[in-house]
């Protein structure tokens, strides 16, 4: 067989294996657009839900109208956008997941599947579940919180007596600048949401160690802070709950990896595959009298190259 066949050979299943990328990315862009065309024909539904704290927060401050404005002729139209492209994706995730799994499964044995399928359903999952966090415990806390810098008014007109009029500071907010810093925050306590999945998925790995989480945890906290100062808007409540929310997922990380490794610890032992690490014996060694007496032995023995007769 010449060179020219082998190399034929080689690049065919690479052909296969990029053709079938190309129709499982297809198939996902596919399920993309059907979830936004969905969601574009019920945005009205679905941006009433969104602004339902917003709303909430003016009710309990005594605001009888809820209304959002349009600064721009055509905010209202990438707005309906705005919803479909987040709607789609919702919408679409689970099948997109599917599809990469269906690509990845045949090329991992029994065991890898069995580990990598949980993470694929968690993953998800801890993503709604930040999300819902932020759309039912943040969003109503951050937006009471700007609301409080509203304040009622007087204008004088004729034959008023009042000499101190106070200007009126009232919220008549964008429509597209809701739905953004909604998003934003859906978006970020959802990612966020993802690190015990992230860091125990490394340490099955074998990338992360529950010890090494450990040692940087300081370091940890700095990261976590600048991440809540970039994600959340300049307000202390809302910067607070992620820090608390995102170092509380950190340590439920060590946990879950410190898991994991005392379970691969269990199974290689009980397969006879396991060996203590170099360190932990040299430790031994020192602890033991015995040993300790013997290495006295030949530091006072000057045949055996010790320090303690010399020659003369």
């Amino acid at each position: 067989m010449s060179d020219t066949d082998d190399i034929e050979q080689s690049s065919a299943p690479l052909i296969e294996h990029l053709a079938e990328l190309r129709n499982r990315l297809i198939h996902s862009l596919a399920a993309f657009i059907v979830g936004m065309i969905i969601c574009f024909t019920v945005w009205n539904p679905i941006f009433n839900f969104l602004t339902h704290p917003l709303c909430s927060a003016m009710a309990e401050r005594g605001h009888t109208d809820c209304g959002l404005i349009l600064i721009k002729l055509q905010e209202g139209f990438f707005v309906a956008v705005s919803i479909s492209l987040l709607g789609g994706l919702m919408l679409s995730f689970p099948y997109i997941a599917f599809q990469m799994w269906r690509f990845v499964a045949p090329g991992l044995y029994r065991n890898e599947k069995g580990a990598f399928l949980p993470f694929m359903i968690a993953s998800p999952f801890m993503f709604f579940l930040g999300a819902a966090f932020a759309f039912y415990v943040v969003t109503p806390l951050a937006f009471d919180f700007f609301l409080g810098f509203q304040q009622p008014g007087s204008v004088l007109g004729e034959g008023a007596t009042d000499t101190s009029p106070a200007a009126g500071i009232a919220f008549q907010g964008s429509a597209q600048e809701y739905l953004s810093l909604t998003i934003k925050f859906i978006v970020a306590f959802g990612l966020c949401f993802q690190l015990p999945v992230l860091l125990t998925l490394m340490g099955k790995a074998g990338l992360v160690s529950a010890d090494g989480l450990g040692a940087v945890r300081k370091y940890a906290v700095v990261a976590i802070l600048v991440l809540a100062a970039l994600v959340t808007p300049p307000d202390v409540i809302t910067q607070v709950i992620l820090f608390v929310v995102v170092f509380g997922l950190y340590e439920v990380s060590i946990w879950l990896v410190r898991r994991v490794e005392t379970k691969r610890e269990a199974d290689l032992r009980a397969q006879g595959l396991w060996f203590e690490d170099d360190d932990e014996d040299e430790d031994d060694l020192d602890d033991d009298p015995m040993a300790a007496e013997f290495d006295e032995d030949e530091d006072d023995d000057p045949d055996k190259g010790g320090h303690g007769g010399g020659r003369s």
